[in-house]
């Protein structure tokens, strides 16, 4: 990586655009930081795996999961949205946080998609535009050609671009750069380990900025899709935007010093610990679930009659953590009545919190699990 040269700078007209080299080729490094953070981040996934596969009904808390790196990935971009609101339905959401609600949402839906499609569709840009697509449908980047690789220059930072942060490459050059992206992903004879592509695919990914909107959203996306796609991760358990969000400044100089400087390490070992950090992060969730979800379900045991339908309520609730009673009238399949007086007996359990104080059109939060989301 010593010899490493990230790119070129070309002068167009007013402004100059950067063009990284290609990446379909073998890295080499001698820092030993990165050995020790690549053994140290095999071994905290590896841990995050074995949960994953142990918990029961896992998927219910992955869908929890996808909302807080739904959240987070938005909130990295400007938008401003708490985790509680994105859990509500849309008619509870005031006016003027819809745009906000929607992009979340969309991200929420485009995640869910790619992960999906991903057994069927292999690791490529195809996959990359149809959750683009929907990423951009119907909010403030719909007029910014969803799910469409650019044909015009864009740029980051700034008010044009004459006056830019930093303008990638011209749309004439992504062709060719996507390609060699590609190729990268799928070459069997790199002999690079998998965390070190993945690295390496979010600088390239993120300097080649190929759509005219969304490209962060998209890169942190396609992270979790190559740890599933190498089967590093069995499930999409693990995500980094909250690690980025927090380090938001350095996150973004690492990327910079690529470019400027040709230190590609640097950017390695702070990805690699932001792998760790995010890891760390995940087994404790999860281990915290585990103690939350067997004290649940011991007050649980003391309903009777009731016990049944209030555990179902609260698998339910793991993936859904705020509920008002129509919406447990339907997901039980049980009268209005009844699910009231479900949710009645859950507060009085403390399992449950009351938010609005109404008498009527009452929400209710499973309380101590949204807490370790909202951290």
């Amino acid at each position: 990586m010593k010899k490493f040269v990230a790119g070129e700078y070309k002068q167009q007209q007013e402004y100059r655009s950067f063009t990284p080299s290609f990446v379909n080729n073998r890295f080499i490094w001698d820092n030993p930081q990165i050995d020790v953070l690549i053994e140290q981040a095999r071994g905290l996934l590896g841990e995050l795996n074995a949960y994953a596969e142990l918990i029961p009904d896992v998927d219910f808390f992955i869908r929890m999961k996808i909302v807080k790196e739904a959240r987070d990935s938005n909130l990295i971009e400007g938008t401003r949205t708490e985790l509680d609101d994105v859990l509500l339905p849309q008619e509870e959401i005031e006016p003027e946080k819809r745009d906000d609600w929607d992009e979340v949402q969309n991200y929420i839906k485009a995640m869910n998609f790619a992960i999906a499609k991903l057994p069927e569709l292999p690791l490529c840009m195809r996959l990359l535009k149809e959750a683009h697509k929907i990423l951009l449908s119907g909010v403030r980047g719909q007029h910014r050609a969803p799910g469409e690789i650019r044909k015009s220059q864009n740029w980051i930072g700034g008010s044009s671009l004459a006056d830019a942060f930093f303008v990638p490459p011209s749309a004439g050059e992504l062709p060719d750069l996507l390609s060699d992206l590609e190729k990268f992903w799928h070459n069997p004879s790199l002999q690079i380990p998998q965390l070190i592509k993945i690295a390496i695919t979010h600088y390239q990914f993120e300097t080649i900025h190929p759509f005219l909107d969304g490209n962060g959203r998209c890169g942190r996306l396609l992270i979790v899709l190559q740890l599933l796609d190498a089967q590093i991760l069995q499930k999409p358990v693990l995500y980094m935007s909250t690690f980025f969000e927090r380090h938001r400044a350095s996150y973004y100089d690492s990327l910079s010093i690529v470019r400027t400087s040709n230190d590609l390490e640097q950017w390695i070992t702070f990805f690699l610990s932001g792998i760790a950090d995010a890891a760390r992060h995940g087994i404790e969730i999860f281990r915290e679930i585990i103690s939350l979800r067997q004290e649940y379900e011991e007050r649980i045991l003391t309903l009777g009659s009731r016990a049944k339908n209030a555990h179902k309520l609260l698998q339910s609730m793991f993936a859904q953590p705020i509920v008002n009673a129509n919406w447990t009238t339907e997901e039980l399949g049980m009268a209005f009545s009844s699910a009231s007086l479900l949710l009645k007996s859950l507060t009085e359990l403390d399992i449950l919190k009351e938010t609005t104080g109404f008498s009527r059109n009452r929400l209710f939060v499973l309380e101590k699990y949204l807490n370790l989301f909202r951290s």
